[in-house]
């Protein structure tokens, strides 16, 4: 979800004005997922990397991240959306922390989308934290090196037991990945746009899925579409 500060340079706002205009833009995604029957939904929406920003950048996101959880999580029970973490929050500050344990301790009723966000998430990091539990498994005798596969390695990861995504899309034109599920990510589609992620409408949504519609998924080998 790229492109909040730029979007808040060229309206003449604040830095912490542009993410949070990026939060609508959150709601907006969300429900065009929930529409368009996707059923898993991954927003990367802090990176480890993003703790080199300004002090006062990263205060006003870990406060917007905490009122957003709030303000939304209802809604998002309504909706049938069930909220997950993907990375290490015992960095974030304790009220943020409390914050998620409760939405994600929430099931709703009439289950339809799976919302995994993304927070103080880097893939590399993730990568090394399951080499490392592999490691430590093999080293206390609870695993054998041959046991371990791809399967057993993607066992170990924040994403365990959720599907790979079909489909990765990435706003504001910039193309590249930035450390994000490097392993997950090996046969997605990818798909950039130049559109600022707060202006991210639920018709961009649309655009991106029919062009991922429009690709044939070959996984190295044959056409899969």
């Amino acid at each position: 979800m790229d492109g909040n500060r730029r979007w808040a340079e060229q309206h003449g706002l604040s830095v912490a004005e542009g993410h949070a205009k990026g939060v609508e833009a959150v709601q907006e995604a969300v429900e065009a997922a929930v529409i368009y029957g996707v059923e898993y939904l991954t927003l990367y929406a802090f990176s480890t990397e993003n703790w080199s920003r300004s002090v006062q950048e990263v205060d006003a996101l870990m406060a917007l991240i905490g009122e957003a959880i709030a303000t939304y999580g209802g809604r998002l029970l309504e909706q049938g959306v069930r909220v997950s973490v993907l990375g290490d929050i015992s960095r974030l500050p304790q009220e943020v922390q409390q914050e998620i344990c409760e939405a994600t301790a929430k099931r709703p009723q009439g289950h339809k989308l799976d919302l995994m966000v993304a927070l103080n998430y880097g893939s590399r990091q993730e990568l090394v934290r399951a080499a490392r539990q592999l490691a430590h498994a093999v080293q206390t005798g609870a695993l054998t090196e041959e046991a371990i596969d791809e399967a057993t390695f993607a066992a170990h990861l924040y994403t365990a037991g959720v599907p790979d995504p079909e489909l990765l899309i990435r706003t504001s034109g910039e193309q590249r990945l930035s450390n994000f599920l490097l392993w997950q990510l090996a046969y997605s589609e990818l798909v950039f746009l130049p559109v600022l992620w707060p202006d991210f409408t639920r018709e961009d949504f649309a655009h991106a899925l029919a062009a991922y519609g429009q690709r044939e998924r070959r996984f190295g080998g044959e056409s899969k579409t």
